[in-house]
């Protein structure tokens, strides 16, 4: 992998938590590391199309506010009680441009919103501004994050570091590529179908997708059939595992919940190799949703995985694909029904890209009786996967089908052809969506495509709701015995 350029300060090699230490330290300035870190949203963020709106203004007086927290707990001598109740106090950390900040742009990568700005802060968002983070910017997302890559209507395209003429993935897209360029060390997300874990694996970084109901979708969303949830990239388990702390937690009136562990997601993404007891992996390398091939490089990298955990003790059993693409397809109204919903004004529908109108189009076709029917259709997918891997601990599959992908094999003219060519690179990981169980992809293969060295991600579906702390878990194990490269500067 080529070495990261000079420009990023020394602070941006730092991870989330590691950096948040040397801010309490005092060998790191808040202000001047934000200054640093918009200076590079600019710079390598823009190669990377990582940001829809960089937010200096806002940014600053984040980093001002977490000084004066700081000069005030050393004066009193409660630095480390500052510590424990803002683990990630002035730690730059950008929110999706799906997610509304009051007073920010919200564009949701729509020539349909372009000028927007939001007059309400989302849940999420605002635990995450609680918590004492920089936002530094909005990131990139494609139209309202409908399809796996970011190629939004407006705003510039998320390219994955690795190769600049390769997509970032989707939805997430902004947010991988600004945790894989090294402008910030972690990054909220949201995921419908993999919109977290797709990006993740695209840019050679960690990416979650929480069980269902565990981050609340409160005061202003609506969790709807539940397959949407928000997530974090990081680039170490143990910030991944920071971040979902932050975002962790119920709302009044959610329809879903799920409990948290009692000393948190860090304390135990961070328990030794010796406290996990033998675990028994499914491994699945049948696509799920469509028929195509599996890239060569993707099965090495489940492989790799695999290795690695059979030398730590642990067991991994091939097993078949529980239902066929056609019982998946439960999904697809769901997901046209969503997308039909959006609440526009009919003179922005024009305004629009083609997957959209087509995924419109298609969901105002579906009646009542039709969506009551996905849903159930839904629910009988879940119910085959639930019972095929009742006897594992975990399930491992290729994060993708293939490596990071050219925009033009993904994004076509044709709405249909476009949604299949989507199923086809990611055949695996909206069953979790729809599982409702928490899933997350780790970067542990990298190999060289047409002379470029590439990432590969290993898919790891929870099999039980709440087993968020499993992953983590396992995913510290692949760390600590196969770690992965941190940063991939784009190059100029």
């Amino acid at each position: 992998m080529t070495p990261a350029p000079a420009a990023a300060s020394a602070g941006q090699a730092l991870g989330a938590l590691e950096l948040a230490a040397a801010l309490r330290a005092g060998d790191i300035d808040p202000v001047e590391h934000t200054q640093s870190v918009l200076a590079d949203a600019q710079d390598a963020g823009r190669r990377v199309g990582a940001f829809a709106h960089v937010l200096q203004e806002l940014s600053l007086q984040q980093a001002q506010d977490a000084t004066d927290r700081l000069k005030t707990a050393r004066s009193t001598g409660t630095i480390e009680e500052l510590a424990q109740q803002a683990p990630l106090l002035g730690v730059p950390l950008p929110i999706k441009d799906l997610t509304r900040v009051a007073g920010q742009p919200y564009t949701a990568g729509s020539a349909a919103l372009a000028g927007t700005i939001a007059d309400v802060t989302d849940g999420v968002a605002q635990s995450i501004l609680d918590a004492g983070t920089v936002t530094i910017g909005k990131t990139s997302v494609p139209e309202f994050g409908m399809p796996c890559y970011t190629e939004p209507a407006i705003g510039d395209p998320a390219r994955t570091p690795w190769d600049l003429r390769r997509t970032a993935g989707g939805s997430s897209g902004g947010a991988a590529a600004a945790v894989a360029a090294g402008t910030v060390p972690i990054a909220h997300g949201s995921d419908g179908g993999g919109s977290v874990r797709i990006p993740a694996a695209c840019c050679g970084v960690l990416g979650i997708k929480p069980t269902r109901g565990l981050v609340s979708t409160g005061p202003y969303g609506a969790e709807g059939p539940g397959l949407v949830t928000e997530g974090m990239l990081a680039r170490t388990v143990a910030d991944l595992a920071a971040g979902l702390d932050v975002i962790a937690g119920p709302r009044p009136g959610d329809a879903f919940s799920a409990q948290m562990p009692a000393d948190g997601f860090l304390a135990a993404a961070q328990a030794p190799d010796h406290s996990e007891r033998p675990l028994r992996f499914g491994v699945l390398t049948e696509p799920l949703n469509t028929v195509t091939d599996i890239h060569p490089a993707a099965l090495r990298g489940l492989e790799r995985a695999i290795q690695v955990l059979q030398g730590l003790g642990h067991e991994a059993v091939p097993i078949p694909a529980p239902f066929t693409p056609q019982q998946w397809r439960a999904f697809m109204p769901l997901w046209t029904v969503g997308a039909a919903s959006i609440d526009l004004p009919p003179e922005a529908e024009p305004l629009l890209l083609e997957l959209t109108r087509w995924l419109r189009e298609q969901g105002r076709g579906y009646d009542g009786v039709a969506v009551t029917k996905a849903l159930a259709g839904m629910q009988l997918v879940a119910r085959r996967a639930g019972e095929a891997f009742a006897g594992f601990d975990a399930i491992l599959t290729p994060s993708l089908s293939g490596p990071p992908a050219f925009p033009a094999d993904l994004q076509l003219a044709d709405g249909a052809a476009d949604f299949a060519a989507q199923c086809a690179f990611t055949p695996w990981t909206s069953t979790w969506n729809m599982t409702g169980c928490a899933a997350i992809s780790v970067p542990i293969h990298r190999e060289r495509i047409d002379g470029i060295e590439l990432p590969f991600g290993v898919h790891i579906g929870a099999v039980r709701p709440g087993d968020d702390a499993l992953l983590l878990r396992i995913a510290a194990l692949l760390e600590r015995h196969d770690p992965w490269p941190l940063i991939t500067r784009p190059q100029p």
